[in-house]
């Protein structure tokens, strides 16, 4: 297995479009800029760009945007040929998918052999609401071949337990494609990647949708970024590579996950081991309490 790769997240904004051709050619140029990398990201929900493709959706309701899934043979044709012509891994982002009655929004990670991986949304943020989303209830880490990756779509990052599940199934990055709609949101999803990062030692990569589509469609705020644990052998920040707010780029960094094993067995914060080591006692302090506080 290689221990250092390539990571690359392409920093998508947000435009109308009149077609799917043209879709697939704004994100082509974004894989087009992330040549050479083993594993490219791209954003969650940047497929609602396609939503402008459609008649009349500037008069339209957020409560519609399931239709995109009108466009998901597509979509994954599109991505599976591009993972196998340009030798990459892609995870192209997430995109909505009506299956037996429910929308869910579903990450798909493409391999350049052939097999597709895929992550339905385990926390929806409330505002997902709006469009009818409903959660998946499967939280598996993959195998890629050169490294165990697990996926937390945007909110997932801030739920310590998603990200602990991965690791604990192997994970040694984790893959964060993301849609904040302000400032606020963007940084939520930011710290707590990076928490995540110190808490399971794992690398992680953070790939915002920014822009202004027009409404009804939301804006995006976002800063992509690469993401290590704050420990010696990164930068003290564990920022690896970081895209500037807002603008549609590429940000790509290397990684070594023969660093990362040494880390967790010798870093100044085995946070790794530490949580496991007295996972037993999480599960009784709760209980502790409420009986001493019931006694009062």
């Amino acid at each position: 297995m290689a221990q250092t790769l390539s990571i690359a997240a392409c920093q998508f904004a947000l435009r109308p479009v009149g077609s799917f051709a043209e879709f697939a050619e704004h994100a082509r140029e974004l894989l087009d800029g992330a040549r050479g990398a083993d594993l490219v990201l791209l954003p969650e929900l940047f497929t609602i760009e396609l939503f402008t493709s459609f008649p009349g959706w500037k008069e339209a309701s957020l409560a519609d945007l399931g239709r995109i899934d009108e466009y998901t043979p597509q979509y994954r044709d599109l991505f599976a040929a591009e993972a196998r012509k340009r030798r990459q891994v892609i995870l192209a982002g997430s995109h909505l998918v009506r299956e037996g009655g429910r929308t869910t929004n579903v990450a798909h990670l493409f391999e350049p052999g052939g097999r597709l991986h895929r992550h339905a949304k385990t926390h929806i943020f409330p505002a997902e609401s709006a469009w009818k989303s409903a959660e998946g209830d499967r939280l598996e880490a993959v195998d890629l071949g050169f490294a165990r990756a697990g996926i937390a779509i945007c909110y997932e990052a801030e739920i310590p337990e998603c990200a602990s599940s991965l690791a604990d199934q192997g994970a040694e990055i984790l893959l964060c494609p993301s849609f904040t709609l302000t400032e606020h949101g963007f940084w939520r999803v930011r710290h707590c990647a990076q928490a995540r990062c110190v808490e399971n030692q794992v690398f992680l990569a953070h790939c915002c949708a920014v822009g202004n589509p027009g409404a009804p469609l939301p804006d995006g705020w976002g800063r992509s970024s690469i993401l290590a644990p704050c420990d010696a052998g990164w930068p003290a920040t564990g920022v690896l590579a970081e895209a500037e707010a807002n603008r549609e780029m590429v940000v790509r960094a290397e990684i070594d996950l023969e660093r990362l094993h040494e880390n967790r067995k010798t870093g100044a914060a085995p946070t790794f081991r530490d949580r496991r080591r007295r996972a037993s006692r999480y599960r009784a302090w709760p209980s502790h309490v409420a009986r001493t506080e019931g006694s009062r």
